[in-house]
């Protein structure tokens, strides 16, 4: 789970393989070897679950990161984006060195470095960027940035890494490199997901399973309210919950809260009742694992419109025992759901970022105006709101 996304910026230039090759000859010189896509996500179920080893269901999004690449033989890594302010980001990659809140080129660069502390023959490379993955949304746009870096020299360095691995790796990059406590989920999304299927993933032992996601076969859409506000209280918040889950986790005598059984949840409160914040957490993470679980079952059971009011309380956990949301997400959820849509809620690490919504294909447009008038209404800024479409993860573009 990404607190922050200061990843490379998108931009509304224009966005394609041919486009970003060009742009890359424009900046280096020459043609580039190739050019990768690794696609942002939305996590249907399963909201900070990541780090405490449990469930999580996210889908990846028509929205990518490019990048066109060729490797280098002289140690140098040059990075560049479409859509950052400064020009070629150059670094030595033996003098790579971790570094917090080290600027969007931090997240390639971590990921050359988690690669060569792997011991993965990886050399220097040169990399220009373009996205369409909002930045602050929630969206994982550091983690598509991450993983088409992560692919683009696993091809370029016939490193034989299978697309789990390389998710680890960018996790590693983020933990250690850039200094985000994120959990395992947005890299495997944008590593692995397929198109039309929403993923399961158990984050312990990283099992996956994808699960059928039709909703267009079903009359359904998937709407994405990205409310364009990111509170500053997210950075820290997010550390604060997940140190927070690891202490509910040593007073209960378990490795992690996925080990808290759903039917034994209220004897668990029972002993973190000395410490209210801590078991509000706890209540969130084991309910939140259990949502999940049924989510699949509605899902394998073909009963997508019965997911709806799952998402709903999802929301109401993560506003009420997590408090990660905010009123412009609020706002999202209430409206919608007051607009007759099946089910709302936040995704991502919360503190702005976006929502999403279930709707009948029938009321898509009727609920997007309601959201988008009701925050008007406000004095928000207009938010912006599309579907989404289960897509593919990374691949080679050409």
């Amino acid at each position: 789970m990404t607190a922050h996304g200061a990843a490379t910026p998108a931009t509304g230039r224009p966005h394609g393989a041919r486009h970003t090759a060009e742009e890359f000859t424009a900046v280096y010189g020459a043609a580039p070897t190739g050019t990768w896509a690794a696609p942002g996500r939305v996590n249907l179920i399963g909201e900070h679950t990541d780090y405490n080893d449990g469930f999580v269901m996210p889908l990846a999004l028509p929205h990518t990161t490019l990048a066109a690449a060729s490797a280098r033989t002289d140690g140098v890594l040059r990075l560049h984006s479409g859509g950052a302010d400064g020009g070629i980001v150059e670094l030595r990659i033996d003098e790579l060195r971790p570094a917090p809140q080290g600027g969007w080129a931090a997240y390639p660069a971590g990921v050359v470095w988690a690669m060569r502390e792997a011991g993965l023959p990886v050399g220097g490379a040169d990399l220009h960027y373009d996205s369409t993955v909002p930045t602050g949304a929630g969206l994982s746009s550091s983690a598509a940035l991450e993983i088409v870096t992560a692919l683009a020299l696993n091809d370029l360095y016939a490193l034989g890494q299978e697309p789990q691995r390389l998710a680890q790796l960018a996790q590693r990059a983020e933990n250690a490199f850039v200094g985000v406590p994120c959990g395992i989920m947005d890299q495997t999304a944008a590593a692995c997901c397929t198109e039309g299927h929403a993923l399961f993933l158990d984050t312990r032992d990283l099992t996956r399973r994808q699960i059928p996601f039709d909703l267009a076969g079903e009359g359904l859409r998937l709407l994405v309210v990205d409310t364009r506000v990111k509170h500053e209280l997210g950075d820290g918040a997010y550390a604060e919950r997940r140190a927070g889950c690891e202490r509910g986790a040593r007073a209960l005598g378990v490795r992690a809260l996925r080990d808290v059984p759903y039917a034994q949840l209220p004897e668990a409160l029972d002993k973190l009742a000395d410490e209210p914040d801590v078991q509000a957490l706890v209540r969130h993470i084991v309910t939140e694992n259990h949502r999940v679980e049924e989510v699949i079952a509605r899902l394998d059971a073909g009963r997508t419109r019965a997911i709806g009011p799952l998402l709903t309380a999802g929301h109401a956990s993560l506003r009420d025992d997590f408090k990660i949301s905010c009123r412009e997400l609020d706002l999202a959820v209430d409206t919608a759901r007051a607009a007759g849509a099946i089910g709302a809620r936040m995704t991502g690490g919360g503190f702005g970022g976006s929502a999403i919504v279930l709707v009948e294909e029938a009321d898509a447009t009727a609920v997007g105006t309601a959201v988008t008038d009701a925050f008007a209404a406000a004095g928000h800024a207009v938010p912006r709101i599309f579907e989404a479409v289960p897509s593919a993860g990374a691949h080679r573009v050409e």
